[in-house]
């Protein structure tokens, strides 16, 4: 039987060092503040808006809605975000994507500053997981990913990684986070040949393949670590999946992230935590500037 890495567990130990930065900047009046940048009324979107607010809510950051229209022109999107960028009282930015069809991500990315990127779409947040440069944040749900493996002590250190999924999100972000980590990581994608053979040698596996219980018994061996990023509703049953077959898995792998309680239960606590420390590095800019402007 493996042991489930609960998600509970290290959101407890992130909200923890997340509230004693925030009485910190409160001593200062300073209130982190998220600003949510949602467009239309996607039922997703709205879920998401929610379960952030509630996170954001509970520990002190304050939470700015911005709802826009789903006909939304390029450039008033952009001016809105434009706004937020210049808003000194906005320390965080999450704009909700998939954007509709008509509206250029690529070109909101580019307008979006990135010390306020706390979910780490901008190529200056991205490139700097790949240069390990320190400077903006990783992508929420692949820092995730990391907090779970150091919560539960798990040394990645010349250790064998697969990671399916090759997104922007998850896939590629946490492959060079490994990386950083002294893993070999293999990544794994749609045209892999032969994929559960690959898998199968892997010592910690991380899902993020996209596909509702895809992953199934003959891409496991026992011992292996499964970090599950899927969350995935099925209508027909009521409840979320995620891209690993559960009952597969369990019997077979030494420990694996449960969907749901697992990496989203992470991922919502790493962007409050973002939040947090993008406006302790605005403040601290702002400091700077006055004090040199004295002196």
């Amino acid at each position: 039987m493996a042991n489930i890495l609960k998600g509970a567990d290290v959101v407890s130990t992130l909200n923890s060092r997340t509230t004693a930065k925030i009485e910190k900047l409160k001593e200062r009046d300073i209130t982190a503040t998220l600003a949510i940048v949602r467009v239309g009324e996607r039922a997703d979107d709205i879920a998401y808006e929610k379960t952030a607010t509630k996170r954001c809510e509970s520990v002190g950051v304050a939470v700015k809605h911005i709802i826009l229209p789903e006909d939304i022109t390029q450039s008033k999107l952009s001016t809105n975000i434009i706004d937020l960028n210049i808003d000194d009282n906005v320390h965080g930015i999450l704009l909700l994507r998939p954007l509709p069809m008509h509206l250029s991500d690529k070109e909101i990315r580019a307008v979006l500053k990135p010390e306020k990127d706390i979910d780490g779409i901008t190529d200056e947040s991205l490139a700097s997981v790949f240069t390990d440069s320190g400077k903006g944040f990783a992508p929420c749900t692949a820092q995730a990913c990391i907090e779970i493996l150091d919560y539960y002590k798990i040394d990645c250190a010349g250790k064998r990684v697969v990671v399916i999924g090759r997104s922007l999100v998850v896939g590629k972000p946490v492959a060079m986070m490994l990386m950083g980590k002294n893993a070999t990581v293999t990544v794994c994608h749609t045209r892999t040949v032969d994929m559960s053979s690959v898998t199968r040698n892997a010592e910690i596996l991380v899902v993020a393949a996209g596909q509702m219980e895809g992953i199934t018994k003959e891409y496991f061996s026992p011992g292996q670590i499964v970090i599950d990023v899927g969350i995935n509703w099925s209508d027909e049953r009521g409840k979320l999946f995620g891209d690993v077959k559960f009952d597969d898995a369990e019997p077979v792998v030494s420990a694996i992230t449960p969907v749901p309680g697992g990496v989203g239960t992470v991922t919502t606590s790493v962007l409050v935590s973002n939040v947090v420390k993008a406006a302790i590095s605005q403040s601290k800019k702002k400091d700077y500037v006055k004090h040199d402007f004295i002196r």
